[in-house]
């Protein structure tokens, strides 16, 4: 008998639940469904820079807004290469039809590239990477809209991997640039480009670091600063958008860590302070114009610490002042330590260079460093690489500045062993296009363009108002011919 109640009474109890969690189940859905008008009210009116409002309590990060004002502004970027091949030499000459016969290396290889831009003004300048179009032979823009465009580089910097480029057009949509020191860890981004050709592409993450140097770039003056996200970055995003929920540009989209060639979880952006400085400087003088604190730095570890007797980690050490610069003008010497610069403490050597290189040659910063215990403040001007305060003036500029090399005529021994009439050679490379294009020390340039070299004034004629793609022939001690290009 009481068996019997129990059942009973078990089963009235799961009828009630069973009534209980349908009732539930209604009313959840009636607080999400009820009031149509209203909830189609505060889709219409939400504040699409902010949020998204589901009903009248929830909120979630919107990023319409943002893709709406950065889709028409980001261009897909579409380049064609042709590439000597530097194995041949015109000993080959009469075998070239030969060996493409039978499917050997041609004397020239077409390669194809792509990646992204951003539209900065309504007259057709972009912005993007310089990897995406240096040594480009066609540079082909196509606009969110289809429109195709034939681009001209108006200059690029190596040392920050941007260029900048334009298009015969007027009246594009454009975006402006943000400032990347506002961006904080946590938050919000959304990368915009073309991956793998893929149109118009937009994906979403968060800002997971700043000031990250990862050492890519292979230029001796390199300044690597990068925004690291977590957004989806893929081939073909090179040169796009970073922007904020706000649809503020405030990063160029430059590379990705990864052993497979796609992404698999983190990119790197050029943090827009430092991509602004460098495209007004291209288009008002057709290169950058980069400042020079004239300091060695390293970041500060616990070795580096307990070496040079440091009794804080941080900020950063100053390992090498330049002679007369304007460190040292202003006082600064070796085992220093930069603590603050314009009242931002300073934890990184990657942080100081982008810092510096946002500046303007010129300008006056204030250095708050560490010198023993004692703790000083400096006001420095900022000083071009020739130690003056203005601006560098093109014809100023020397062919070994501009080439990163330095050269000699080779020894009457060595030009009779390689049986040359004509050449030079270089004695020292370092950081410039020559060193970029693979160029060797020790190797003896003969031509530029089909133009015979036998003196550095025969290289200043040669490059004299050329842009674009140069041509370099010659010769290694070794007897090896070779064939490099190079942008200018």
């Amino acid at each position: 008998m009481k068996k019997e109640k129990v059942e009973k009474f078990w089963n009235y109890f799961q009828k009630v639940m069973s009534v209980c969690t349908l009732v539930l189940f209604f009313i959840v859905i009636y607080s999400f469904t009820a009031s149509p008008s209203k909830a189609s009210e505060n889709r219409n009116n939400y504040n699409y820079e902010k949020y998204a409002i589901i009903g009248d309590t929830i909120k979630f990060p919107d990023f319409r807004y943002a893709a709406k004002k950065a889709i028409p502004a980001v261009v897909n970027i579409k380049t064609t290469f042709t590439f000597k091949n530097i194995y041949y030499d015109d000993f080959f000459a009469p075998f070239y039809d030969f060996f493409k016969f039978f499917g050997g290396p041609s004397r020239e290889q077409t390669i194809i590239g792509g990646g992204s831009g951003i539209i900065i003004s309504p007259e057709g300048y972009i912005i993007t990477n310089n990897h995406v179009v240096q040594d480009a032979n066609i540079i082909i823009v196509t606009l969110n809209d289809n429109r195709e465009f034939q681009a001209k580089i108006i200059g690029n910097d190596p040392s920050t991997d941007l260029a900048i480029i334009k298009i015969d057009a007027k009246n594009l949509p454009y975006m402006e640039f943000g400032n990347s020191d506002d961006i904080e860890i946590g938050e919000w981004v959304l990368a915009v480009g073309n991956p793998f050709n893929l149109t118009s592409t937009v994906t979403a993450g968060i800002v997971s670091a700043k000031a990250r140097n990862i050492n890519i770039l292979e230029s001796a003056d390199a300044v690597e600063s990068f925004i690291q996200t977590d957004a989806a970055v893929n081939p073909g995003n090179s040169g796009g958008a970073l922007v904020d929920i706000y649809g503020n540009l405030i990063g160029i989209n430059t590379a990705i860590a990864t052993k497979t060639g796609a992404f698999i979880g983190y990119s790197f952006a050029i943090p827009s302070n430092l991509a602004k400085k460098v495209a007004n400087d291209i288009i008002n003088y057709g290169f950058v114009q980069r400042p020079y604190l004239g300091v060695s730095i390293t970041d500060i570890n616990s070795e580096i610490a307990k070496k040079y007797n440091i009794d804080e980690i941080k900020g950063v050490l100053i390992t090498a002042v330049t002679p007369n610069s304007a460190a040292f003008k202003a006082g600064l010497d070796v085992g220093d330590v930069i603590l603050k610069l314009d009242g931002e403490e300073i934890n990184s050597a990657s942080r100081l260079v982008e810092k510096i290189n946002e500046k303007n040659i010129g300008d006056w910063i204030t250095v708050e460093y560490k010198t023993g215990n004692k703790v000083k403040t400096a006001k420095i001007q900022l000083l071009n690489k020739y130690g003056d305060s203005k601006p560098v003036k093109r014809e100023d500029m020397t062919v070994q500045s501009i080439l990163g090399a330095s050269f000699e005529k080779p020894s009457p021994d060595l030009m009779a062993k390689l049986n040359l009439d004509h050449g030079l050679q270089i004695i020292n490379i370092e950081g410039g296009p020559l060193q970029r294009a693979g160029i060797k020390k020790d190797f003896i340039i003969t031509e530029i363009d089909h133009k015979p070299i036998n003196s550095v004034e025969d290289i200043e004629k040669a490059l004299k108002n050329r842009k674009g793609a140069v041509l370099i022939e010659g010769v290694y001690p070794n007897g090896i011919r070779a064939y490099y290009a190079f942008t200018l």
